[in-house]
C-alpha cells in the first residue's frame, strides 16, 4: 500500500513551524515510515511532480510568489493545513498591515538607520522580484484551508497528533496540553 504523500512550504514567517515538525524528535523516524515527503524543505524537492495527500503551510501571504505557491498547494493537495499563527492570522509579518507599503519600502531601502549605500535612492524594481502585496494575508483569505494548527510555533505534539490522525483516518485528539499558550 502506498504511503500518504506530504508536502510542506514556508511563506512569510520565520521557519519556526518547520522547526517544530523536526522537534517531534525520534518520532520523525516513525513519520518517515508512515509518509512520503514531497515538495518540502525537509527533502529539498522544489516542484510538484505528483498529487499530495496532505499539504502543510506555515507563514502568511505577503507577496505574489506566496500567492502562487499557496494556490499550487491548494491545487496539488487533497488536505491543506495552516500551521502556526502566521498562516492562520498573518502573525508577526502582519504587523506591517497598518503601514502603507510605500512607507515600508522607504524605511527599508531609503531612510532606515542601517541604509548606507543607497545614495541613488533606488527602490528594488526588478521584474524577477515578487510583487509585495498591500498587506500580509492569512492563508484562508487566499485559498480554502482544511485544518488549523495554532501556536507560535505549534507544539511538536500537536503536529504529531494531527498528522498521525489524518494519516490513519482517525479523529484528531488535541488535548489542552498540546494547544495551550504560555
Amino acid at each position: 500500500m502506498a504511503k500518504p504523500v506530504v508536502a510542506t512550504a514556508s511563506l512569510a514567517g520565520c521557519f519556526g513551524c518547520h522547526m517544530s515538525i523536526l522537534d517531534i524528535d525520534e518520532r520523525i523516524l516513525d513519520l518517515i515510515e508512515l509518509v512520503e515527503f514531497h515538495k518540502s524543505p525537509i527533502d529539498d524537492i522544489k516542484t510538484f511532480t505528483k498529487k499530495c495527500d496532505i499539504g502543510i503551510i506555515e507563514g502568511g501571504v505577503c507577496n505574489s510568489e506566496n500567492v502562487e505557491n499557496l494556490k499550487a498547494f491548494r491545487k496539488n493537495c487533497k488536505i491543506l493545513i495552516a500551521l502556526g499563527e502566521c498562516s492562520i492570522m498573518g502573525g508577526l509579518p502582519a504587523m506591517r498591515n497598518g503601514i502603507p507599503i510605500k512607507e515600508c519600502l522607504e524605511e527599508a531601502y531609503l531612510n532606515g538607520v542601517t541604509v548606507e549605500d543607497n545614495l541613488e535612492k533606488i527602490l528594488p524594481n526588478d521584474d524577477e522580484l515578487p510583487m509585495i502585496l498591500d498587506r500580509v494575508y492569512p492563508c484562508h483569505e487566499i485559498v480554502k484551508m482544511d485544518y488549523y494548527l495554532p501556536g507560535c510555533p505549534p507544539r511538536a505534539d500537536l503536529i504529531w497528533n494531527a498528522l498521525v490522525a489524518l494519516i490513519k483516518g482517525t479523529e484528531i485528539d488535541l488535548p489542552y496540553e498540546v494547544v495551550k499558550y504560555d
